[in-house]
């Protein structure tokens, strides 16, 4: 069978697993959303700028916090935490004492009510002293009990558990499984309601989770078999982590992020009374994604905090570091360098700051927003760690501890590498994160197709869904042939920075297109041209950051003209970087080596150039089963 019919084709197992994904999606869009037009040609500059304006008393109370995390931060010493792979009890005893698990709880049930900018602002702060205290504290509140519960929770259980969380409570969010990712559709973990309908009996294996093993109160998804009582379906539950029957089997050891607790937890025969489900049966994973939609700001708030890090570590080295007569910082090659991790650094905190404060506005639709940031910045982060390393030479692979022994500045490069690793695969690998957007983004294009979009339509139902969907395209198309972005005075209010805003106009523009035109050629197999849909969204992903920076570098300038300059001269060289990245992705939409690739892929798959594998040694063979049986 051929690469292309293999694509064509569409196993009972795809076919549930996007039943259920397209099940759990947030379907209406009754606010607008920037970044959702970015995909559809639509460059509305008036979502964004003027730039968002934070409420004085909330930023009053969040100044405040923050003034007081500080003094805390002085307190920690996080190579203690990197040397013995835990938190102490006197840092989470500090962290409760100024509210810091509670700083997304509203206050009336004993939270700090703080706006996701300053809570941001304070996993930006904390997650430079160690970031396994950034994972800590977003795990607990940004993904854990407090937010599922504030947002879909019963007055009851917002007054049961809300108040016990802000005063410290530890809790995590259990979905994942040994044999379950990204793919919900195969949970194994049960909830199966008792005979008498006041509880449910759950059963199954959670893997890689974060404060699970300290936890006070989890957040459970499983699966509730249909029964007369209900629908059934994937649930959430909340459930006290002493309850009998859960075990925390293993504590697991990472990468990075050393002292963040994570383990396996396996429930046997835990009884759950009806109380605990948090919205009704089926509702699990929508609740979960719904949660994740500003959940996911954490992320980009701590990479924007290690790209400031970077940013202060690179400086003081190109200048301090003397190589052939000057710094190394005036050497191009190293200079360049230097350039990227500032004007990424810029644009990091821009993407966070600017998505956080829609999101506290309430009046725009963020979820494409906030996924575009959690990608972008996972992504551009760790390249911002890996050049600093690399500017660090030999320096930036020896560990901080190594280098104060020997009389040098403790600097922990190669520990933040490893560290930001992990940002790219929490909270939604990038590939599943692209798929997502690519989701969202084409979903004008799915409503207007209808049935030509679908496998399983016939061809009469096609060719009634081409009649509509040519009546909408030549309403649609036209608006795309030209815009602001042609216009040489456009944008003029943004000085220097105008030129960028309108090839972000024009580049929303070709995008558009370009999408339309894969959907014209793919139809029904668009969704399995995964790497074709990650470069789209990739492109919508730097038009976002681009936009970001200008607006807010503008706002700075008109605040403080001498700071705003310099935002300005930030803004200009990362759009500058970002325009090529932008183009040569654009390249890539029809030059590409896509189906090359796949069928490499396949071959490997099948085993036809094992030959290349010799030569080596494998010691992890035979140590065991890739997932591990009875998970």
């Amino acid at each position: 069978m051929s690469v292309d019919a293999v694509h064509q084709s569409s196993t009972p197992g795809e076919r549930k697993a996007r039943a259920v994904a397209e099940e759990a999606r947030e379907t209406e869009w009754t606010r607008p959303s920037f970044a959702k037009g970015l995909y559809l040609g639509s460059f509305d500059l008036g979502l964004i700028h003027p730039y968002p304006v934070p409420d004085p008393e909330v930023a009053k109370r969040g100044t405040e916090f923050l003034e007081a995390l500080q003094e805390v931060c002085g307190t920690i010493d996080g190579s203690r935490i990197e040397r013995e792979d835990h938190v102490s009890d006197d840092t989470m005893a500090a962290l409760r004492r100024i509210g810091a698990f509670g700083m997304k709880i509203p206050r009336e049930f004993g939270g700090l009510g703080l706006s996701l900018v300053d809570y941001g602002r304070a996993l930006m702060l904390i997650s430079t002293v160690h970031p396994t205290l950034g994972a800590l504290l977003s795990a607990h509140q940004s993904i854990g009990v407090p937010e599922p519960v504030r947002m879909f929770g019963t007055p009851e259980q917002q007054q049961e558990y809300l108040p016990r969380c802000a005063a410290g409570a530890v809790s995590a969010f259990l979905l994942t499984e040994p044999d379950v990712g990204s793919d919900p559709a195969r949970m194994g973990a049960t909830a199966t309601p008792t005979d008498d309908g006041s509880a449910y009996v759950l059963d199954g294996t959670k893997l890689w989770t974060t404060n699970g093993p300290i936890a006070e109160l989890l957040v459970v998804m499983a699966a509730v078999p249909p029964h007369d009582g209900g629908r059934g379906g994937i649930s959430a539950f909340v459930v006290e982590a002493d309850s009998p029957g859960i075990t925390v089997e293993h504590r697991n050891k990472f990468m990075g992020l050393r002292g963040m607790e994570n383990g396996v937890t396996r429930f046997r025969q835990v009884r759950v009374p009806v109380a605990n489900r948090l919205g009704r049966e089926g509702q699990g994973l929508k609740i979960a994604l719904t949660t994740l939609n500003t959940g996911r700001l954490s992320i980009p708030a701590i990479c924007a905090g290690a790209g400031k890090w970077s940013l202060g570590i690179a400086r003081q080295w190109s200048t301090e570091r003397i190589q052939w007569g000057r710094p190394i910082g005036e050497h191009e090659a190293v200079g360049s360098k230097l350039a990227f991790i500032a004007a990424t650094a810029f644009a990091l905190e821009s993407v966070f700051e600017l998505s956080a404060a829609l999101a506290d506005a309430g009046q725009k639709d963020v979820r494409i927003e906030a996924a575009l940031a959690k990608l972008w910045s996972s992504e551009m982060g760790y390249r911002v760690a890996d050049e600093l390393v690399q500017m660090r030479g030999g320096r930036g692979f020896e560990t901080a501890d190594s280098l104060a022994a020997r009389g040098e500045r403790a600097v922990p490069a190669e520990q933040l590498l490893r560290d930001m690793r992990i940002n790219r695969i929490f909270e939604g690998s990038s590939e599943i994160m692209r798929l997502l957007i690519a989701r969202e983004a084409v979903d004008l294009h799915l409503d207007a197709a209808g049935e030509l979009a679908s496998r399983e339509a016939d061809l009469r139902a096609k060719a009634r869904a081409a009649v509509g969907a040519s009546g909408f395209y030549a309403r649609w198309l036209p608006t795309l042939v030209a815009g602001q972005g042609l216009r040489p005075g456009a944008y003029g209010e943004f000085g220097r920075l105008a030129r960028h805003l309108r090839f972000v106009e024009r580049s929303s523009r070709t995008l558009a297109r370009r999408t339309f035109y894969a959907m014209a050629r793919w139809q029904a197999r668009l969704d399995r041209k995964q790497v074709l849909l990650g470069r789209i969204v990739d492109i919508g992903a730097e038009l976002f950051a681009m936009s970001a920076v200008c607006t807010r570098a503008e706002a700075m300038r008109r605040q403080d003209p001498t700071t705003g300059a310099d935002a300005v001269r930030l803004a200009d060289a990362f759009c500058e970087q970002s325009r090529q990245r932008v183009e040569e992705t654009f390249r890539r939409l029809g030059d590409s080596t896509d189906r090359t690739d796949t069928h490499l892929a396949r071959a490997v798959m099948d085993g036809r150039v094992r030959w290349l594998e010799d030569g080596v040694v494998d010691q992890s063979e035979g140590t065991g089963p890739w997932i591990a049986p009875g998970a």
